[in-house]
């Protein structure tokens, strides 16, 4: 299936640059672009992107205000937010905000497309180091706001092996690095995940990992 993408930047020349990249794959159509996060919410309404590749900083209404209301509002799209820096306390905000995964500016064609394809078929783009340094960086410092808050669920709500697949979603590892850790299938794994996202009430892997280092149950090195 073709995966729809909507790019988000006030700069033209970014917005055209990614436009072209990814408009030669095959597998994915640009069907839209916002030069802000007003305009980025009302064409996500109207047109129903897969994938929002979404600019961080941006005046008037900035990328984490975006993502915060088109994840609240519309399940199904997926935020992939832009950076030109990795640890950047507001791409941070915008992971506990909803966003999926970040990418830097400077990606490759391929790591872009690679991205976005990632992030159309439900998983997080987690993998990269980077993206752990990111979390682990500003978890340190920034208070949990989630644990007890209104519809997000509690550790003690999970079994022990359902956090045992938590703590190595936080480390990064994928479902089919996990089940080789703990000796399953990888059907197994991806049971335990979602039932981990469900009880606590979570969108994906990245809020996942957010979790887990805010609520401490992996502590920042």
């Amino acid at each position: 299936m073709t995966i729809r993408v909507l790019i988000v930047d006030d700069q033209m020349m970014v917005r055209e640059g990614f436009s072209v990249l990814l408009g030669a794959q095959p597998d994915i159509e640009v069907v839209g672009e916002a030069v802000d996060g007003r305009e980025a919410v009302a064409q996500v309404q109207a047109l129903r992107p897969d994938v929002v590749l979404m600019d961080i900083r941006m005046p008037g209404m900035n990328g984490i205000e975006a993502t915060r209301e088109i994840v609240a509002a519309d399940d199904s799209s997926k935020v992939l937010v832009l950076t030109t820096f990795d640890l950047d306390e507001y791409v941070y905000q915008a992971l506990r905000a909803g966003a999926s995964g970040f990418l830097l500016k400077d990606a490759s064609a391929r790591q872009l497309a690679d991205g976005v394809r990632v992030v159309a078929s439900g998983e997080a783009l987690l993998a990269p180091s980077v993206t752990r340094r990111l979390i682990n960086e500003f978890a340190r410092v920034v208070p949990s706001q989630r644990a007890g808050s209104p519809g997000v669920g509690q550790v003690e709500e999970l079994t022990d092996r359902e956090t045992e697949v938590l703590v190595l979603i936080a480390q990064g590892l994928s479902n089919l690095e996990i089940a080789d850790r703990l000796v399953v299938a990888e059907s197994t794994i991806k049971t335990h995940v979602s039932r981990v996202l469900v009880k606590l009430g979570l969108r994906d892997r990245t809020q996942a990992a957010v979790y887990a280092y805010e609520t401490r149950l992996v502590t920042p090195s």
